[in-house]
């Protein structure tokens, strides 16, 4: 994926993951916060034509070689993009457990517990300070570990590849849960999309 970049449509109905996020929140997340990023990421690469086939990991990977005018604009709205693309891939209306595998025996081995690692990655989600993103992400060999980040930015320049991310933006979840971050989050465990966690698990290593 590269310039110009795309709203990716959803994979679902806006509706598809009620009761547990409304779907007012998923079509203004999805259909204004996000096409807000990918709009604004293109207008920071148009006068960069050099810039404009590089893929968007590249670009979040290398802020420190971009012209210092758009590198903010990248970091932000590029970040943007990366993160609600995955974020919203990360879910799916089913609530399917997790099955038996190697993600499944990842997490067991590092938490005790699929429902260890919930609790742990509720934690995370509820100690990130204002705006951000709470992160199920692997190393190259595979290991296992919750990583947070502030605002937009991913965890692409610690090299680490992410399994499952958790919005904690206010505007992931203030029109059904207001100021309740620990509700929201208790719901969003509902539709977890767990296939795809295991499909970018395998992807890591």
């Amino acid at each position: 994926m590269n310039y110009k970049f795309k709203l990716k449509p959803l994979p679902y109905a806006y509706d598809a993951l009620e009761p547990f996020i409304d779907a007012k929140t998923m079509e203004i997340h999805h259909g204004k916060h996000l096409q807000a990023y990918v709009d604004n990421l293109n207008a920071a690469l148009e006068k960069y034509p050099e810039l404009q086939n590089w893929p968007l990991e590249k670009l979040l990977g290398n802020l420190e070689q971009l012209p210092e005018d758009i590198r903010a604009a990248v970091r932000n709205n590029g970040g943007g993009v990366y993160n609600h693309d995955l974020f919203f891939a990360y879910m799916a209306p089913g609530g399917k457990p997790l099955n038996d595998g190697a993600l499944k025996a990842a997490i067991e081995s590092e938490w005790g517990s699929v429902d260890e690692f919930l609790a742990q990655m509720k934690a995370a989600g509820l100690s990130v300070f204002g705006s951000g993103w709470a992160w199920l992400v692997s190393d190259a060999n595979g290991k296992l570990s919750i990583f947070k980040t502030p605002n937009q930015d991913t965890p692409i320049p610690a090299n680490l590849h992410p399994v499952l991310n958790l919005d904690v933006w206010e505007h992931a979840y203030y029109l059904l849960r207001q100021n309740r971050r620990a509700e929201y989050i208790d719901n969003w465990f509902n539709v977890i999309n767990w296939e795809k966690a295991e499909e970018c698990y395998a992807a890591s290593m």
